[in-house]
């Protein structure tokens, strides 16, 4: 009997995977009163899970892993569950909510007693890790058998790389609609967010096709779908899905009115021409409030790889767009009362002066991002912000402010806290995490979680690079910098990826390329300290005394409470020569 309890079954089932956004940082703050809640959403979740025919086979802490027979029934019964728990979160008497995040996958699973193992366990289990809170995410196994049976809308994530699986895991967020209409549309433009932060919302319609040639046609459709899939990573963006911008497909109707429909602040929309084997696509952004474009390109390319041509169009549009959105939506900001400032409005405020690379600039930034936070305490992005601004008061501002340090990682802990999924708030968190802390390895962890989450973003790199050469890898360094000035060559914290190469080279005895670098970063940034003191130590290793010591006299009138300090990334190791250009100790 003994040895058939053991027996180790294997079946294909629907695992379905739930677990406590911010669950520790809840159990710190009332451990007794979270511990009361979850026994509250549990009895919900339990009984749903038991009427929709799944099966519970574990649970741990907050954790809930189950399995169903059928796609379906996991996906209604996690749709049931999260309408269900955010009533009783909305509930008078309920002091403590809780948000659930759930991840579905259809997979192989090993059964060994009463639980559950395998690769299917954790691919489900990672996809509860991409869900927002209160939200669900599944796998394209799991959309391809529901997309057509279940009235529920999904976002399509595209291919994403998690922990522990070797190959990437496409994902869809299940758009969890009511039967009302508003609500539909509140749910469309990110339901999931406070009010207070609701994400800008885009659709990308389908490519016009004057040629009417149908093999033209499902290359244009073909084109949009990887648009909406490269714009979809976008962590701060809604995509509109697919089945609904495709509703348009062959309509005349005004750009306005069909933003108006959609509920949508940014329109994208194209049109394809061929020529032989060459083919042009040409696409255009339009803000619906105002109808006006706020971008235009068109891109050339042959026919003889159809594929690669998609890959080098989407690359060049998602590209574009983010810092396009991005301006387009600080300036809508600047043109509201400041009467009626949410905030994320103080957010976007914020990082258009957080990009002035000025100390004034960063406490209007500073200013802002603590405006932001008294309206929504939980705001990730403006976390990371601050965390960013006090990281570049701390290392660029003449000296390792030991009060600027600690806010940066208070800022850093609290992005962490929140789990936040925005690659761009995950790199501010990771630097200065690194310089708080030392703790280099953490940080390169979170760099990397958020180049899986948005592989594009250039701050990821940028600040990827920075850490990489604290850290001593220093061809990682220079891979992440080049890429950083690849995708952004413009971007007023490029001086972070010079940066990173000339203390790369530094540290490698290359000292003209370390000079050629810093240099290249003090011509974006005139101030910037990281950049002098590299310039100074490499002019000392190469005997050039007499130009580091004019460069020592130039930034000591700009910093003039600047001291060497022996406890500094890479020039921890340069004390002397720092010394011996004239800088204090």
């Amino acid at each position: 009997m003994e040895i058939a309890s053991k027996r180790v079954e294997r079946r294909l089932a629907a695992i379905f995977a739930a677990d406590v956004a911010g669950y520790s940082r809840l159990m710190g703050q009332d451990e007794v009163g979270t511990m009361r809640a979850l026994t509250a959403h549990r009895e919900v979740m339990d009984r749903l899970i038991g009427e929709h025919g799944g099966r519970i086979a574990n649970t741990a802490g907050d954790s809930v892993l189950a399995e169903f027979p059928s796609a379906v029934d996991a996906v209604m019964c996690a749709g049931e569950v999260q309408k269900t728990l955010r009533d009783l979160n909305e509930g008078a008497d309920n002091r403590r909510p809780l948000h659930f995040r759930i991840g579905i996958h259809v997979g192989d699973v090993m059964v060994q007693g009463s639980d559950l193992l395998g690769d299917g366990v954790n691919i489900a289990a990672r996809l509860q890790a991409l869900a927002d809170p209160g939200g669900v995410c599944v796998s394209d196994e799991v959309h391809r058998h529901v997309r057509k049976i279940t009235s529920l809308t999904f976002k399509d994530l595209g291919e994403q790389q998690v922990k522990n699986i070797d190959e990437p895991v496409r994902a869809f967020v299940a758009m969890l609609l009511s039967a009302d209409p508003n609500e539909q549309l509140s749910a469309l433009q990110g339901a999931s967010l406070p009010a207070s932060r609701a994400r800008p919302t885009i659709a990308v319609l389908p490519f016009a096709n004057p040629g009417g040639d149908q093999g033209e046609e499902y290359f244009a459709d073909g084109m949009v779908d990887e648009i909406i899939t490269g714009l979809a990573q976008i962590h701060w963006l809604t995509v509109i899905a697919r089945n609904s911008s495709f509703a348009f497909k062959g309509r005349t109707s005004d750009i306005r009115q069909i933003a108006r429909e959609l509920g949508v602040r940014y329109v994208l929309e194209g049109s394809i021409r061929r020529a032989g084997d060459r083919v042009r696509i040409s696409s255009q952004l339009v803000e619906a409030e105002t109808g006006g474009h706020l971008w235009a390109n068109r891109f050339d390319g042959s026919l003889a790889d159809v594929f690669e041509l998609q890959d080098q169009i989407t690359e060049g549009v998602v590209f574009a767009l983010e810092p396009t959105l991005r301006r387009a939506e600080i300036a809508r900001v600047k043109r509201k009362r400041p009467d009626d400032l949410d905030a994320y409005d103080f957010y976007l405020r914020a990082v258009a002066h957080m990009y002035e690379t000025t100390p004034q600039g960063r406490e209007a930034a500073l200013a802002f991002v603590g405006r932001a936070l008294l309206i929504d305490p939980n705001y990730a992005e403006a976390h990371g912000v601050a965390a960013w601004c006090y990281l570049a008061k701390t290392l660029w501002e003449g000296g390792l402010s030991s009060d600027h340090r600690e806010s940066a990682l208070r800022h850093a802990r609290a992005v962490q806290a929140l789990q936040s999924e925005d690659a761009t708030t995950l790199a501010h968190a990771a630097i200065a995490l690194a310089l708080a802390t030392r703790d280099l390895e953490a940080a390169l962890e979170m760099i990397d979680r958020a180049l899986a989450l948005s592989p594009n973003s250039v701050h990821a790199h940028d600040h990827g690079a920075v850490i990489s050469t604290w850290a001593g890898r220093y061809d990682r360094a220079h891979a992440l910098a080049d890429r950083a000035l690849r995708l952004s060559p413009f971007d007023p914290l490029s001086v972070m990826a010079f940066a990173a190469k000339a203390g790369a080279f530094l540290m490698q005895g290359q000292y003209n390329e370390a000079l050629s670098s810093a240099r290249k970063g003090l011509q974006i940034y005139p101030n910037h300290t990281p950049s002098f003191l590299i310039s100074i130590a490499s002019l000392m290793r190469l005997d050039r005394v007499t130009e580091a010591r004019a460069m020592a006299h130039e930034y000591m009138n700009i910093y003039p409470g600047y001291r060497i300090l022996k406890r500094w990334p890479v020039l921890e190791y340069f004390c002397d020569e720092l010394r011996g250009a004239g800088l204090p100790e």
